[in-house]
Formats: C-alpha cells, sequence, structure tokens
C-alpha cells in the first residue's frame, strides 16, 4: 500500500514562503506522476501542481501558476512544493498523491489512500 507524509506546512505571513515535503513509499516512486493538492473544508480537494514521473515537465493551475514550483528527487522518493509568494486564499490542507489525468478541475488519483496532509495558513 502507498503511504504519503507530507511535512513543512506552517503558519506564514501574507507574501512569505514556505516548502513542503512528501515523502513517498510502498510503490515504484519513479513510475508514477506526482501532485500536490490543496484542500478547504466544505470544498472539494484541489489539484494545483503536478509533475511527470521522470520530472521533465510540471504543470499548475491558474490560481498558483508563477509563484509555486514543484520539483522532486527521485532518488529519496520525495516530491516537493516551493510555495513563494503566498496569499491568504492560499490557506489550506496540503496533500501529495498519484495523479494520471488532469484536465481543468478534473483529475484521476489512481491510489485512493491519502496522507494526513499538511496544513498552510496565510494571514494577512
Amino acid at each position: 500500500q502507498v503511504q504519503l507524509v507530507e511535512s513543512g506546512g506552517g503558519l506564514v505571513q501574507a507574501g512569505g514562503s514556505l516548502r513542503l515535503s512528501c515523502v513517498v513509499s510502498g510503490s515504484i516512486f519513479s513510475d508514477h506522476a506526482m501532485g500536490w493538492f490543496r484542500q478547504v473544508p466544505g470544498k472539494q480537494r484541489e489539484l494545483v501542481a503536478g509533475i511527470t514521473a521522470g520530472g521533465g515537465i510540471t504543470k499548475y493551475s491558474e490560481s498558483v501558476e508563477g509563484r509555486f514550483t514543484i520539483s522532486r528527487d527521485n532518488t529519496k522518493n520525495t516530491v516537493y512544493l516551493q510555495m513563494n509568494s503566498l496569499k491568504p486564499e492560499d490557506t489550506a490542507v496540503y496533500y501529495c498523491n498519484q495523479y494520471t489525468v488532469w484536465s481543468g478541475r478534473s483529475y484521476y488519483t489512481p491510489n485512493q489512500s491519502w496522507g494526513q496532509g499538511t496544513q498552510v495558513t496565510v494571514s494577512s
């Protein structure tokens, strides 16, 4: 079973930065595209950044384009999310997971087991 452990969240002022990490075990990490998702209470989980298995191609939602950078280290089974110029609307619990399809607001995650996530809170 795939296990996902996210870390690096916290409380930061608007305009600040955070770097999230996610360590993956229980699968061949380098075989899968990975994404960072976020969720606020009462709303659907949103895919905001994705990276291909080899790390050569990245994709971002419009809400984070130009501010967030996703990367991965396949030797460490870890995916990262560098978040700069944070805004209060970035406040959410952030999760990582595999994904295979991403089109607009729709996506598919072959792994239905999620980690505990990491809370990001941006104050104004």
